[in-house]
């Protein structure tokens, strides 16, 4: 029998969703989605189970079924193949592997559970189209902190899993405020409609939302714009969308290359981005996180923290490294937004450095629940680096407004005990 004991807010969804044997747990990050997942799926009481994560948390979802439900046999799929599986198994694969078990196909009598069931919202994506068409669970657990990342659109895979089953067509002309864009050739999203019907509807097919400042009274967030002087390089590529640096032309000849070549002029291109990255490390010996994008902001940001004799810590994708981020007190942890800002708990600090800014929301969102979490005691505060006149602050705004249509959509009624 599970060995969990429950907090309150966990036990209260539960039993909001005890009558639905397809659910979603859209829980803020730090609110425990593993347990209530778990327990969840311990009370369906199907002969197998199917848990799909992404691949930093293989172990993570390991240890914890074996410490609270060691009546499973809990077996890692993604390092070996089987000819029989297991009755009261729980197979556990990540995002990436799933596709490539087509033995999959024929499992029966399943439940299915989905860590950061946004990571489906391409429903042209491999992982997805087999998720959703291929795979027949008899029960389905999503569990997420950010299901839409501002992004209504990004819901309907999720919501076809409940068994509400909307085309995408349908969804767009009942949510979506849309209007034609000449200069594109295409439809632009300007807003969302019918916001009270579509959380009426999600209650319905078994979708509970939580925020953590209705259970926790965690610390103040403080949010900081540094502004960071331009360069000559930059007003050149915008202006030309063409500019040399360090040797080499950069030639923004499609809008996506146009972009991407703004952020890094404005980000590691940036002498005096490092320079007030400098002033803002010298300012302090506490713990600090440094999120980043590019292998090369990675390479500058670690010289110059080598250069002022702090220790680093390193989250990305070849490196996983928090030994002196748990150690030292003036430790420096530069984390790839792709690599780190999901999962990790880092309330030992309570700053954050954005080198760099994400166009992912729900990376950005994630990446602020890494230090302001259960456990956490201080203030948090953000340091955004921002480049003047760049296009660094056209993202910032476009990812609060996501937050602002996220937190809409969590607003609900309140969950009674």
């Amino acid at each position: 029998m599970s060995k969990i004991k429950l907090f309150l807010h966990q036990d209260n969804l539960l039993n909001t969703t005890y009558e639905f044997n397809r659910v979603a747990y859209y829980v803020d990050m730090g609110l425990g989605k593993t347990f209530i997942g778990s327990e969840k799926l311990w009370e369906l009481n199907t002969p197998y189970n199917i848990v799909v994560c992404q691949k930093s948390k293989i172990d993570d979802w390991k240890e914890h079924f074996e410490e609270f439900y060691p009546e499973y046999n809990v077996i890692i799929f993604d390092k070996q193949s089987l000819e029989i599986i297991p009755q009261e198994s729980v197979l556990i694969i990540n995002y990436d592997k799933v596709w490539r078990r087509p033995e999959l196909e024929h499992l029966r009598d399943f439940t299915m559970m989905l860590d950061e069931s946004s990571l489906i919202k391409n429903e042209k994506s491999n992982r997805s189209k087999f998720i959703l068409n291929n795979l027949k669970p008899d029960n389905v657990i999503l569990l997420s902190g950010t299901p839409v990342s501002g992004k209504y659109e990004e819901i309907i895979s999720q919501v076809n899993l409940l068994g509400w089953k909307m085309s995408k067509d349908l969804f767009m002309k009942q949510y979506v405020k849309r209007e034609w864009d000449d200069l594109d050739g295409g439809w632009k999203i300007t807003g969302y409609k019918n916001i009270d019907r579509l959380k009426r509807k999600l209650r319905q097919y078994g979708a509970v939302f939580m925020k953590t400042e209705e259970v926790f009274d965690l610390p103040a967030q403080n949010h900081i714009n540094v502004t960071v002087k331009s360069t000559k390089q930059y007003k050149d590529f915008s202006t030309h969308h063409m500019c040399e640096y360090d040797g080499e032309m950069f030639i923004g000849d499609t809008p996506s290359k146009a972009k991407l070549y703004q952020r890094q002029f404005a980000g590691y291109m940036n002498n005096n981005k490092l320079l007030r990255l400098k002033e803002l490390i010298e300012s302090t010996n506490d713990r600090l996180i440094i999120f980043y994008n590019f292998k090369k902001e990675y390479e500058v940001i670690a010289k110059l923290c080598n250069e002022l004799e702090r220790p680093i810590s390193t989250v990305n994708g070849d490196i996983r490294d928090l030994e002196a981020y748990e150690t030292q007190v003036n430790s420096i942890t530069l984390i790839q937004y792709q690599a780190g800002a999901m999962g990790l708990n880092l309330q030992k600090s309570n700053k954050i450095i954005y080198f760099t800014l994400t166009d992912k929301s729900e990376l950005f969102e994630q990446s602020k629940k890494r230090t302001h979490r259960i456990g956490q005691e201080k203030p948090c505060f953000y340091y955004y680096l921002l480049t003047q006149g760049s296009v660094e602050w056209r993202m910032l705004d476009v990812l609060k407004m996501r937050k602002d249509y996220t937190d809409e959509l969590f607003e609900q009624e309140e969950i009674k005990s």
